[in-house]
């Protein structure tokens, strides 16, 4: 239960609803304001991949309008980059609903929680981006408020302490993660809906990479294409980023359309090879190489060697090259593996097995 020591704070926190809401409102997804809404799908035939979770979210909404109630409340994780975002403002978008965004860090204090989930309306959307980082408090607010749509809260002191329920209008919650393993249980037991984000294929990002162009009204072929999703890691926020740089450099040093040697030259010249490696993933696998004999070594260790922070390592480089064998997880740190040696063209060492077992 949410505890508020006095009717005051509570009084603040309710003459905080309105610019609440005006700040979340700058939030609400609006296709036609900003260039970056304009490259994001508004419906799920329009969003591109994840074909099992689109197919499962189809029947959901369709079984919430039929039965007119409020969808379950909703958990995507997976690694960042994969369209978590973009996909629960496709659901609001299918659901004729809005969605208001914020993220785990940004709800500090109890009322921040509270002026947000007093300033939603019937059937709309809350989107908790990084929701494992949500503060104790604040998770112990939601429970209520997603179970049975109250705000318990208690006013007073000592002896004049009074209970009360708030009630909420009907919401659905979406919360997006890159750590699943890093909710309490609790709070994960309230989703009723739970999906992971899968990295996308070579196929899919050509999709995603030529649908883009097209927007941006840039000029590309099906190879060229081909050539910036191979070297996109998988995800479609790279993807993006990346026809955009190649865009630049097909406009200064060609004839302004993307073509395979286009993207390869350009692709180059950001220092990204044909497994999507930039020069930091490089430089890490090289830094366990040649400095620690291929490890095992410490997360923190490479960190500080890097100059980079750990959960940015962690969170940012490692899932890539862990999916494709490049480095493993011992329980002693990270090594590379005999094909990452081989990816950097150094020579397997005779004693590597290749068969370390992931911790």
């Amino acid at each position: 239960m949410a505890i508020f020591s006095d009717n005051e704070n509570i009084q603040k926190t309710l003459k905080t609803d309105n610019k609440k809401s005006e700040n979340l409102d700058s939030k609400e997804i609006n296709y036609d304001r900003a260039f970056e809404n304009n490259i994001r799908p508004q419906t799920l035939d329009e969003y591109i991949g994840q074909t099992a979770l689109k197919s499962t979210l189809k029947i959901s909404i369709k079984a919430a309008q039929k039965r007119n109630k409020q969808i379950d409340h909703m958990l995507f994780y997976g690694p960042p980059g994969l369209g978590k975002t973009t996909l629960a403002s496709v659901i609001a978008n299918e659901l004729k609903t809005k969605i208001k965004i914020t993220s785990a860090p940004a709800l500090e204090r109890p009322r921040d929680i509270i002026g947000i989930l007093m300033s939603l309306k019937n059937g709309e959307i809350l989107f908790i981006d990084e929701i494992h980082r949500l503060n104790k408090v604040t998770e112990e607010i939601l429970y209520p408020a997603m179970e049975d749509f109250f705000l318990d809260m208690t006013t007073g002191k000592a002896q004049t302490v009074k209970t009360l329920r708030v009630p909420l209008p009907k919401f659905t919650l979406i919360g997006a993660t890159t750590k699943a393993g890093a909710l309490s249980g609790p709070l994960r037991d309230r989703f009723g809906i739970i999906h992971r984000l899968q990295f996308y294929t070579i196929e899919e990002l050509s999709q995603v990479i030529t649908r883009t162009a097209g927007i941006l009204e840039i000029d590309i072929d099906e190879e060229g294409a081909k050539t910036i999703a191979s070297r996109s890691r998988g995800t479609p926020r790279i993807a993006n980023r990346l026809v955009k740089r190649v865009a630049d450099y097909a406009l200064v040093k060609a004839d302004s359309k993307i073509t395979k040697q286009i993207a390869i030259e350009a692709l180059d010249n950001l220092h990204i090879d044909e497994s999507g490696l930039d020069s930091t993933d490089r430089e890490m696998m090289k830094l366990i190489i040649e400095k620690y004999d291929g490890g095992p070594v410490g997360l923190e260790t490479i960190a500080a060697a890097l100059g980079e922070d750990s959960r940015t390592i962690e969170d940012v480089y490692e899932p890539y090259l862990l999916q494709e064998g490049y480095i493993q997880r011992t329980p002693r740190g990270r090594r590379v593996s005999p094909e990452g040696y081989r990816q950097l063209g150094y020579k397997v060492p005779s004693n590597e097995t290749g068969q370390q077992s992931l911790f």
